[in-house]
């Protein structure tokens, strides 16, 4: 008595009539009305009173919120694969996830070949079908950095780009009967789809038992086929009943039963254009059916026993124990061998390849996350929360990565205090729109998508630093998950001692769940981007610099250079906020540094600290290959420090230099008020560079310049730089809060000071 594991689901199998053109839709949105999981179409083209089922598909999808879309089976002889499984991919992400995808190797061949189509033997079908479904998923294997090179004789891609990633892990039935379909069903598809009508005793059975001879041939779990069945028939009175599916709801009960208990079979999908038939069905044998089957298997019918595919379960990386991740995140896991991991497995600028990324949704889960990455003290734990970190730390190779970007809350505690509760997966951008309908902002960055877990516990150095201070300076509470699974609120008079280190330090000791935040009053503001001919380059740093401090603190300027083209001037590119809607103020700011050298290009504009940090694109990152940066805090822009720092672009070894100014109210706050230690600096310093070597023999030139550093710019892993970031009493309290909040190391893959 075979039984899959799978949630027992039901669909509808609906005409795709035009006329009335809105007849199939009408079903449709019946069905989800109804509490039907999936709705079907076949598609036959070339019949002139039927919409094109993929056009018809894409319309419902926009139409409907819930239920799943699929063609009941697509004609595999007029669809390219290629395109088609960018179609596909196309429509399930803008339908949410909604779309699985039915493959028939065609059928009314006279129609077919009449519209172009080759003339296939039934053994060439197979093979057609087979290479197609390579081309399919190799397509939709946008994770993989290769072309693409799929197919045989009938379908085939050379050098073909992948992608897009669909946003579920869509899956390939088949509609199948023959033996040699049914083989290729157990090898390569994730559902079988045959109709009840088409198949006659026995065939369920044999069916089922060719399927899973050769999925298991193929190294694959039989479960991971789901069991689809097309099914008809009329509700009649008792005494009217006659034949198999027509009769009363009960009779249906009766016959589907075995379908589902003895056949395995865990989707029925009605095909019906009866509105009052479907509405039957959905109202009357749905739930007497789901009570019948959970009877009879003694579970319930609507839960799923996931199965991972064979070649899933081959990526696991070792050291990892997946059969005991909690139960709480298994659906939340997010393993190599998924669609998904695509999205997760990378950061900003770091490409990565963790063995399980969790995606905890309430603190309750971040708790059994940590839980599980204790239980792995071998194996690298990073933390993410919107996964832009430069450093790179919230990726690795092999390892598990807690990731918070489904914590993404924002809301008002106070509006008279202006005290805001952020959750840490939150990206700036969001932050900023938030805050900014009601005059407010918080200084975060220069990147709308970044997140704001890791910028609010390591500094926050952003567009109105000199004016309102570092984003940690806003800070008010924290609410943490210690590495004990504890959860405690971190403030000046709760947990102080932790609640200091969280400020710059804080990936040494926790998780933070929640800020709270006391932001200020932000209107308009000036942004002026100004390009200068930097030829003179230590002479325009130096003055630069000069100008900036001596600028009133409504100013914050950055700038940025690259390495010097061949022949053509150096240019410095500054982009400069000032924190006043009054044109005449912002000019009056401006106009010393635009005497500054030779100006090549200018942009000034007053806008609003929400379109400031609109500047970035929502959805995952995908960075690739292993960051190579530098950082450090200097005082001023020394002529020895600006000719140093001009030699070393004159390398070629720095792509991308840039200097922020703090400074102002960063400097406001004692030294010794949080574990961020640099508050003398008038300046932050960054380097990028392609090859790590050599971008650290450069920088080592400059080292002596430097009075501490910026972690979250840092990549540098030699022990040093933990000293650079932390003067010695700083550090010293930080290893004592460590061993005290954190004594086993179990926050290690970070800017360890243990």
């Amino acid at each position: 008595m075979p039984h899959y594991g799978h949630r027992l689901q039901f669909g509808t199998f609906i005409t795709p009539v035009n006329a009335p053109p809105a007849a199939a839709v009408q079903l449709a949105e019946l069905a989800e009305s109804l509490g039907f999981d999936l709705v079907t179409f076949q598609d036959h083209p070339y019949q002139p009173g039927f919409h094109d089922t993929w056009t018809l598909l894409t319309w419902i999808a926009a139409r409907t919120e819930r239920v799943h879309l699929a063609p009941n089976v697509l004609n595999l002889p007029l669809r390219q694969p290629a395109v088609l499984a960018r179609s596909a991919a196309s429509l399930d992400l803008l339908s949410g996830g909604r779309f699985d995808l039915g493959l028939g190797s065609g059928a009314f061949w006279d129609a077919i070949v009449a519209m172009g189509a080759e003339r296939l033997t039934p053994g060439q079908a197979v093979d057609a079908l087979s290479q197609a479904i390579d081309v399919i998923r190799g397509i939709w294997d946008a994770g993989e950095r290769s072309p693409l090179r799929a197919g045989g004789e009938h379908h085939r891609v050379d050098g073909a780009k992948r992608g897009p990633l669909p946003a579920h892990d869509i899956p390939i039935w088949l509609g199948a009967y023959k033996p040699r379909m049914l083989r290729l069903t157990g090898r390569k598809a994730d559902g079988w789809l045959p109709s009840l009508a088409y198949l006659q005793p026995g065939d369920l059975e044999r069916g089922n038992a060719a399927i899973d001879e050769a999925a298991e041939a193929a190294g694959r779990d039989p479960r991971e086929i789901r069991r689809l069945l097309n099914i008809g028939g009329g509700f009649t009175a008792p005494a009217a009943s006659g034949g198999l599916l027509t009769g009363p709801s009960a009779q249906w009960v009766d016959e589907l039963l075995p379908l589902v208990v003895e056949q395995g079979v865990s989707t029925l999908i009605l095909a019906a254009d009866d509105p009052a038939t479907m509405q039957q069905f959905a109202l009357e044998v749905v739930p007497a059916l789901r009570e019948a089957v959970d009877r009879e298997l003694g579970g319930d019918s609507r839960t799923e026993s996931p199965v991972r595919r064979a070649s899933a379960l081959a990526l696991r990386r070792e050291g990892i124990d997946y059969e005991g991740l909690p139960a709480s995140l298994v659906a939340r896991a997010v393993e190599p061998g998924d669609s998904a991991f695509a999205r997760v497995r990378s950061t900003y600028l770091r490409g990565g390849s963790p063995g399980v990324v969790l995606q905890p949704q309430s603190v309750a889960e971040v708790v059994d996350a940590l839980a599980f990455g204790r239980a792995h003290p071998h194996v690298p734990l990073g933390v993410r929360s919107g996964g832009h970190g430069i450093s790179g730390r919230s990726t690795n190779d092999g390892g598990i990565v807690i990731d918070l970007s489904r914590l993404t809350a924002i809301e008002v505690l106070d509006e008279e205090r202006r005290l805001v509760r952020i959750e840490p997966g939150a990206r700036w951008m969001d932050v900023a729109a938030a805050l900014g309908t009601r005059g407010w902002g918080l200084s975060s960055g220069d990147y709308g998508g970044v997140g704001v877990g890791g910028l609010a516990t390591a500094g926050g150095i952003g567009w109105l630093a000199r004016e309102h201070g570092l984003t940690i300076d806003h800070l008010r509470a924290a609410v943490v998950v210690l590495a004990d699974g504890s959860v405690v609120r971190a403030s000046e008079t709760e947990h102080a001692d932790l609640f200091w280190a969280v400020r710059a330090a804080g990936a040494n000791m926790r998780i933070v769940v929640s800020f709270e935040f006391e932001v200020d009053e932000v209107g308009e503001l000036g942004w002026a981007q100004l390009a200068f001919d930097a030829s003179e380059t230590a002479e325009f740093l130096e003055g630069w610099g000069a100008l900036v401090e001596a600028s009133p603190r409504d100013l914050t300027s950055f700038l940025i250079m690259g390495a010097p083209r061949r022949g053509q001037p150096a240019v410095a590119q500054t982009m400069t906020v000032v924190d006043s809607p009054d044109a005449d103020t912002i000019l009056e700011r401006l106009q010393p540094f635009a005497a500054l050298a030779p100006l090549v290009q200018q942009s000034v504009q007053i806008t609003t600290y929400p379109a400031l940090m609109a500047n970035a694109q929502p959805g995952p990152h995908d960075g690739r290959g292993e960051p190579a940066t530098r950082s450090g805090l200097i005082a001023h822009i020394t002529p020895e420090f600006a000719a140093a720092a001009e030699r070393m672009l004159a390398t070629g070894q720095v792509y991308f230099f840039q200097i922020r100014s703090v400074g102002g109210a960063v400097s406001d706050v004692d030294a010794a008020a949080t574990a961020y230690a640099g508050r003398a600096a008038n300046f932050s310093v960054i380097a990028f560079g392609a090859d790590r070597r050599q971008l650290d023999a450069v920088w080592d030139e400059l080292h002596h310049h430097f009075d501490g550093l910026y972690l979250s710019f840092e990549t540098d892993l030699r022990a040093e730089r933990i000293t650079d970031a932390f003067p010695p009493a700083t550090l010293e309290r930080l290893r004592s809060l460590k061993s005290r909040y954190d004594p086993t190391n179990v926050f290690r893959d970070n800017f360890n000071v243990a």
